[in-house]
C-alpha cells in the first residue's frame, strides 16, 4: 500500500509575494522556501494511503468551505520540530480558525486522525535544518531588522491539497487538488 505525505493549506496572496521574497533575501543562511511553495498550512495529514486521501478529497468537494481573512501580524523566528524557521505570523482570525476546523472535520469524516495541536497560522520563509542551526544569538536581531510586516490583509479564496516529498534539497510540493472557498 503506497503512502503519500500530504497537507492542506492556503497559497499566499499574490500581493504578498514580493514582500515575502524581500524578507527571505534579508535572512542569511538557511534554505529559503521557493516562491511557488509559500503557503499557510491548515492541516498536516502526514503519510496516508492514497485511498484515504481520495476519501478526504471527496469529503472536501462536497463541503462549502468559507473564505478566510489573512491578516499579517509580524515576522517571527521559532522552532518547529527539530529545526528553526523564520516565518510571517498571520492572525488567527475567526474566519481562518473556522476554516481550519472545517478542514479538520473533513479529515475526521475521511477517517484521518489529526493530532490536537495549537494553531499558529504562519507562512514559513526560511528553514534552518537541525544539521545547520542558525546563529541563534543573531537570529532575533535579523528578524527584528525586517521591520513591520506591511502587507495588506487579503481574503483566501482557495485551499489546496499538496503532496510533500522530502528530499536532501528540501521538500518538494505537488498540488493534488484545489477547493474554491466561498464568500462569507
Amino acid at each position: 500500500m503506497a503512502l503519500l505525505r500530504s497537507f492542506i493549506g492556503l497559497p499566499v496572496p499574490e500581493t504578498w509575494t514580493l514582500p515575502l521574497l524581500r524578507a527571505q533575501g534579508r535572512i542569511l543562511g538557511g534554505r529559503a522556501v521557493p516562491v511557488e511553495d509559500l503557503h499557510l498550512t491548515l492541516a498536516f495529514l502526514d503519510d496516508k494511503p492514497e485511498a484515504m486521501l481520495e476519501a478526504f478529497h471527496e469529503v472536501l468537494e462536497a463541503r462549502r468551505l468559507k473564505a478566510a481573512l489573512l491578516r499579517p501580524v509580524a515576522w517571527a523566528a521559532f522552532a518547529a520540530g527539530r529545526a528553526t524557521l523564520v516565518a510571517l505570523d498571520v492572525a488567527p482570525t475567526a474566519e481562518l480558525t473556522a476554516l481550519r476546523e472545517g478542514i479538520r472535520r473533513a479529515a475526521r469524516a475521511a477517517d484521518i486522525g489529526l493530532p490536537r495541536d495549537r494553531f499558529r497560522p504562519h507562512v514559513t520563509l526560511v528553514r534552518f535544518p537541525a544539521s545547520a542551526p542558525p546563529a541563534m544569538a543573531r537570529l532575533p536581531a535579523a528578524v527584528a531588522g525586517l521591520g513591520a510586516a506591511d502587507m495588506e490583509p487579503e481574503t483566501a479564496r482557495l485551499a489546496v491539497l499538496w503532496s510533500s516529498t522530502l528530499t536532501p534539497a528540501g521538500p518538494v510540493y505537488e498540488p493534488l487538488a484545489s477547493y474554491p472557498l466561498r464568500a462569507a
